[in-house]
């Protein structure tokens, strides 16, 4: 969808686009809302300041559509085939040690552990997931809200392209 389409498009529709991104109703809420943007950086602009805090339990709605860095989903659907793009850089040979860091981060904090994968390395993951072992919860709370804005500018870059100098679709 170019960025112009979203921008005239019905609420509904635009709505079911922001919604693949990030599933938390009052966020998508105020992206629809703000539209029109006059570029797909001020709309990368508005993904990653919406609703901002997210609440707990907003944060908690998101993660359950998330699955644990290291499993790959096997289905068809568009969830699963984004999962699987994102986490292309994780190799399967960490998956122990993903799978124990994932087990001790749920011990923790009591959710799936959320990090954006796309261009890491499963050592980088890792690092940042026993780094992150350290926070408190209300330190935590604001890190994966920060992740979850920037795995859902990623997905609604991927979905509205945009025309670059010469018309053509970037």
């Amino acid at each position: 969808m170019l960025l112009e389409e979203f921008n005239s498009c019905t609420r509904e529709v635009a709505v079911d686009v922001v919604r693949t991104a990030l599933d938390v109703p009052r966020w998508s809420d105020e992206i629809v809302d703000a539209r029109p943007y006059p570029s797909v950086d001020a709309l990368r602009a508005a993904v990653l300041s919406a609703a901002q805090p997210l609440t707990e339990a907003e944060i908690d709605a998101a993660l359950a559509h998330h699955p644990r860095i290291g499993e790959r989903p096997t289905g068809d659907d568009a969830s699963a085939a984004l999962a699987r793009r994102e986490q292309s850089g994780v190799d399967a040979s960490a998956a122990d040690a993903l799978a124990e860091g994932n087990r001790a981060y749920e011990r923790r904090f009591d959710r799936v552990f959320l990090v954006r994968a796309a261009g890491r390395t499963a050592d980088a993951i890792l690092a940042l997931l026993h780094q992150r072992l350290g926070n408190d919860l209300d330190e935590e709370l604001a890190v994966v809200d920060q992740q979850l804005r920037e795995i859902a500018a990623l997905r609604l870059e991927g979905a509205i392209e945009h025309e670059d100098k010469e018309g053509a679709r970037a």
